[in-house]
């Protein structure tokens, strides 16, 4: 006889599924786990066997053979060990076979039959509801799953004996609550910034569109708390966005009690990250941060000390919203629509440009720290501006700056405007002007006659390439959206094209 059991391999925040079938034949005693899987599920065999005593149940004095089908996709984790026992179980008779037929299955068993919390517990049920079957998996994670659907079948059992008695009908198992994190009230807030008004101007342009900012000032002069205060005037996540959002951290194992969260990612990995902690990869093929920033902010501080190779790797996400990894053996997409907002000093000392202050290696200290970032990076960036020092006067100022909350409800009101705009020419998979398509953006933000004559003569000027050309009608838009204006006039073109101009080609145009 053969027991099966469904449970799901995960191939980026898709759960592929796995047939897992045991079968107890005579033979000489020993259980034999078969299907491509790696060290953890190699280790199963012995969590599943000290399970089972503490649960009561001996193994049987014969051969067992589990095959994980397909055989040929690798298999990886410790979620298989419930499966396994379930299927076991079920060939013993000591529960309903027919009875796991409706369930996808997946668990950690701790050697005491306590069933531990496992990553993807998400995509896993999003995966069994399409299916059109249950899911069983550890307590700890049912807040999580029950995410998937308020009709869908799920048992979350804190033990193997749970469920084991779940399933003979002595024992009944109540379907887990959805669970949510609290709002979040203690965001930073932009009122604790003194001064630097151009800089909020463009955290809030930055905001209200998507588009990616680099600033760029001396030690100290606040441009890392405007990165920090960028959540605060964030609009929360769409139900859709959610639930993608919250796939990635369930693979990557970082959704806390199994709460969702409806406020958007904020990462901010140390300059010492590697290619693979970016983009993702690794032994395992995890992801990285840029995905688990997705639809959220990727904050790179101290952006040239980042190694250059892992910089110029989040181009191709930058560009399309995806993290493609390839290996040898397969390959595995993760989403990345991110807003990248980075951070740097003038040079590596840090003083250039500032008043009373000469570098000892003059010009060539700014030119080689900034030659850290190549020029494609660069074009990708939306919004350069430069953070000066604050001065004392700004400083002991009494009254306070506008606050987030302020800020916030225009960023609010912009998107509004986006989302209803695209919706209506049928391009659903783009919610900010940052993220549309070209054809599109020249559609709806044709500037009149006198922003065009200035867009064409600054991008004789300037050089734009057709990428900047069209990333600065779309800061146009945006900032058009914010005075709730149908028309991108020359006013809004000027303050795009600004952005995108660094201070030796303002000082040229001038």
């Amino acid at each position: 006889m053969v027991a099966r059991v469904r449970t799901v391999a995960f191939q980026g925040i898709e759960a592929v599924p796995v047939d897992v079938q045991v079968m107890i034949a005579p033979g000489k005693v020993n259980m034999h786990i078969v299907g491509l899987g790696d060290k953890a599920v190699a280790e199963s065999r012995e969590r599943v066997q000290a399970a089972l005593h503490a649960s009561g149940l001996s193994m049987p004095s014969k051969k067992v053979t589990v095959n994980l089908a397909p055989a040929d996709l690798p298999k990886e984790g410790s979620h298989y060990d419930l499966p396994i026992a379930l299927g076991l179980m079920a060939a013993l008779g000591a529960i309903p076979g027919d009875m796991l037929a409706g369930y996808v299955v997946l668990g950690e068993l701790s050697l005491d039959g306590t069933i531990a919390a496992v990553a993807g517990a998400l995509p896993a049920a999003i995966g069994a509801n399409a299916e059109g079957k249950g899911l069983i998996c550890p307590f700890a994670c049912g807040p999580e799953a029950a995410w998937a659907g308020k009709d869908f079948d799920i048992l979350a059992p804190r033990s193997l004996i749970a469920i084991a008695n779940h399933l003979r009908g002595t024992q009944v198992l109540s379907r887990p609550e959805a669970g949510i994190h609290a709002a979040a009230r203690d965001l930073p807030d932009l009122a604790d910034i003194k001064g630097q008004e151009t800089a909020k101007r463009a955290l809030e342009v930055a905001a209200a569109g998507g588009h990616n900012l680099l600033m760029i000032g001396p030690p100290g002069s606040g441009k890392s708390m405007l990165a920090q205060r960028l959540p605060s005037i964030l609009p929360p996540l769409a139900p859709r966005e959610l639930l993608e959002v919250s796939m990635i951290a369930s693979v990557a194992g970082e959704l806390g009690e199994g709460k969702l969260t409806d406020r958007r990612p904020f990462r901010a990995p140390h300059h010492s990250a590697s290619m693979a902690a970016l983009v993702g990869g690794g032994l395992r093929v995890r992801p990285g941060e840029a995905s688990l920033a997705h639809h959220g902010v990727l904050f790179l501080d101290e952006f040239p000390e980042f190694s250059p190779q892992a910089l110029d790797a989040l181009r191709q996400p930058l560009e399309t919203g995806d993290c493609m990894i390839a290996r040898a053996n397969h390959r595995v997409t993760y989403p990345a629509r991110i807003q990248l907002v980075a951070a740097m000093n003038p040079c590596r000392c840090g003083m250039a440009g500032e008043p009373g202050y000469r570098c000892l290696r003059g010009d060539r200290c700014r030119t080689d720290y900034q030659a850290r970032i190549s020029g494609p990076l660069l074009d990708r960036i939306d919004l350069r501006i430069e953070v000066p020092a604050v001065s004392a006067s700004d400083l002991i100022r009494p009254d306070r700056a506008e606050k987030s909350a302020d800020v916030a409800l225009r960023v609010a009101r912009a998107r509004v405007i986006q989302r209803e705009r695209f919706e209506r020419l049928g391009a659903t998979s783009a919610t900010t002007n940052a993220h549309c398509s070209p054809s599109v953006i020249e559609e709806v933000a044709m500037p009149d006659a006198p922003g065009l004559s200035l867009l064409r003569d600054a991008s004789e000027k300037l050089g734009f390439s057709a990428r900047a050309y069209h990333r600065v009608l779309k800061v146009a838009r945006t900032l058009a959206d914010l005075e709730a204006s149908e028309t991108v006039g020359r006013i809004h073109l000027a303050e795009a094209i600004s952005y995108r101009m660094s201070s030796e080609r303002m000082a040229q145009a001038a």
